[in-house]
């Protein structure tokens, strides 16, 4: 006689948080693919340096003060950002709220320096190789900050609904902090190609 082996799953959640919740496995391999096209741009960075007979080409070196103001921004905004993750791992909803809250003016914070770091390169994207790979890794440093903080505004809204107590989406609450590491992260060898490169 068969014997068919079955489970009954019927008492599993239907949402985990961290490593239980495929969102979380989906923004790592997101960020693993957005981290390959950031190591590429800085070894394409790299090897144009290696070539050139001056670095940077046609430019003085950028001006330190934008770029070392975003930096220290987001250094800054990893503690809120850590904190936020554990009250959405406890569900403490109200300090969820207010982390939300934080982490939405601290995804702002590094915009406004962000407008004068492009003049601060002192040449035009358009002007040579230097320029348009500073600009490009510029820019897309800078559309990763304005994802993050659409994502975090959205989610910051609906900790407010009655959507906000659900696990679901404290766990998106937890992936939206896990993605922002990366965005920090990743801005440290970027800021060290743009303003340490052109200064050896």
């Amino acid at each position: 006689m068969r014997q068919r082996i079955a489970g009954d799953l019927r008492d599993l959640p239907l949402h985990g948080l961290g490593t239980a919740s495929l969102t979380w496995w989906g923004t790592l391999a997101f960020m693993l693919l957005e981290g390959t096209g950031f190591a590429l741009l800085i070894a394409i960075y790299l090897y144009l340096a290696s070539l050139a007979p001056e670095w940077p080409l046609a430019a003085p070196p950028p001006d330190l003060l934008p770029g070392t103001l975003v930096t220290l921004i987001l250094l800054a905004s990893l503690v809120p950002n850590y904190l936020i993750s554990r009250w959405a791992e406890r569900q403490e909803l109200g300090k969820v709220r207010i982390g939300m809250v934080v982490m939405s003016l601290l995804g702002v914070a590094p915009l406004i320096p962000r407008i004068f770091e492009f003049p601060a390169l002192h040449i035009s994207w358009d002007s040579n190789a230097y320029g348009s790979i500073a600009w490009t890794l510029l820019g897309l440093h800078t559309t990763h900050i304005l994802t993050d903080l659409a994502d975090t505004l959205v989610l910051g809204v609906l900790m407010f609904t009655r959507h906000g107590s659900s696990k679901r989406r404290l766990g998106d609450v937890q992936d939206n902090a896990m993605y922002w590491n990366f965005v920090v992260l990743t801005w440290l060898p970027i800021y060290a190609c743009l303003y340490g490169v052109p200064r050896l």
